[in-house]
């Protein structure tokens, strides 16, 4: 009798595995980082000391755990799941669920505690790129999600004032914002004792409360390995640290960064987030601008990251400001009410996430590599207006 493909695949890979050291099993499990967490900012609360397991730092804006995670042999599937609800903070925030890898010799806690080669600290900058200075090499803390709070879920939710201005189209308020992301890519990072990170770039003593979680689901196909693969982390202008700042760089010059690779690879991919910011309607958030990529020398993408589904996201914002605007309805001008919320933005939405944008690199050689970003049109940041973009970049390439 023909066995069917997949039938004939599992059986192989069961012969393979019986052949081998028996593989243990983990089961699935779920982590919990944090649960209903504050986030605000308030500056005397930092606490940079690594002998804890939670550190607060940049006057509370950026909470760190220290984590013991599983370590598989049969592939699992990742899953990063993040609720959040507003504290009272009416705003939009740029928001970053990170991890530090657990081998750096430099990391965002260095920079916090003034533990960083003085030539480094002393750039306009610091921290944003991959570098070995002498012994030491720094890798830019990994994204894991990349997310937008909205306009006062939660804590507006259920305000008289904004009830009344909901739209007829919203049968209710939204009473927290959850995303969630397949991280299984990362895996290499997510293993044995790791710092796991949540940043929002907000200036309100009330803030936020957010919780996170991992989900492992290990895979149920017999023999089926962990993949053995590398992540390289290259980029990250997210102002995690009170030394940075908000990254108007690119408005400048051109972000490289050059690394090496100790083997020749078969296959390797970059993974690429961005989203551009400056709340004046002329700024960086409001005006489509291109994002150039080149490795090696070779332009491999260029793209407008842009999003203008923004309405689709107006249940999660009642604290949004609301105008009118003219339009045409029947035959009559009219005006209708538009909230800041639904309008078009760089690559983000108030209560987005912002997914990673995958390209295909192939086969490396061994040696040294360089990746080049560039916004040619981007806006410098004035006194008085703010522009920049935050982007992180990083390489994943199997052994």
């Amino acid at each position: 009798m023909k066995m069917p493909c997949l039938t004939l695949l599992c059986a192989l890979l069961a012969l393979c595995s019986a052949c081998d050291e028996p593989l243990s099993h983990l089961g699935d499990q779920k982590i919990e980082v944090f649960t209903d967490q504050p986030i605000s900012f308030r500056p005397d609360t930092d606490s940079a000391q690594t002998d804890t397991d939670q550190l607060v730092l940049h006057g509370g804006r950026i909470i760190l755990r220290k984590l013991t995670l599983p370590v598989y042999q049969l592939q699992p599937q990742v899953t990063a799941r993040v609720s959040l609800t507003s504290n009272g903070d009416p705003w939009d925030k740029s928001g970053s669920l990170f991890v530090l890898p657990a081998n750096d010799t430099l990391s965002i806690i260095s920079l916090a505690q003034g533990q960083f080669p003085p030539e480094k600290m002393a750039e306009p900058y610091p921290a944003v790129a991959h570098f070995t200075d002498l012994d030491q090499t720094y890798y830019p803390a990994v994204e894991l999600l990349r997310f937008i709070t909205p306009f006062g879920v939660g804590y507006y939710s259920d305000k008289p004032k904004m009830l009344k201005l909901k739209p007829v189209y919203i049968p209710n308020w939204a009473d927290a914002v959850t995303w969630s992301a397949d991280i299984s890519h990362l895996l290499p990072l997510l293993e044995n004792e790791v710092w796991v990170g949540v940043y929002i770039d907000t200036w309100s003593e009330q803030g936020y409360n957010i919780s996170v979680d991992f989900d492992f689901k290990e895979s149920q196909i017999a023999g089926h390995r962990k993949q053995q693969a590398v992540v390289l982390p290259l980029v990250n202008t997210n102002a995690y640290i009170e030394r940075q700042q908000g990254y108007d760089g690119f408005a400048k010059a051109d972000l490289t960064v050059e690394f090496d690779l100790p083997q020749a690879v078969a296959k390797a991919r970059l993974y690429y987030v961005t989203t551009g910011h400056g709340g004046h309607s002329t700024g960086d958030e409001f005006t489509p601008r291109e994002n150039q990529l080149s490795f090696d020398g070779i332009v491999i993408s260029r793209f407008t990251p842009w999003r203008d589904d923004c309405a689709n996201f107006r249940r999660l914002n009642p604290s949004s400001g609301v105008w009118t605007q003219t339009t045409q309805w029947q035959g009559e001008t009219i005006e209708e009410r538009i909230a800041s919320s639904d309008y078009s933005r760089s690559n983000w939405c108030p209560g987005s996430d912002v997914p990673a944008k995958p390209f295909d690199l192939g086969p490396l050689s061994q040696g040294k590599h360089q990746l080049t970003v560039s916004i040619p049109e981007a806006q410098a940041a004035t006194e008085d207006q703010y522009n920049g973009w935050i982007v992180s970049a990083y390489i994943v390439y199997e052994l």
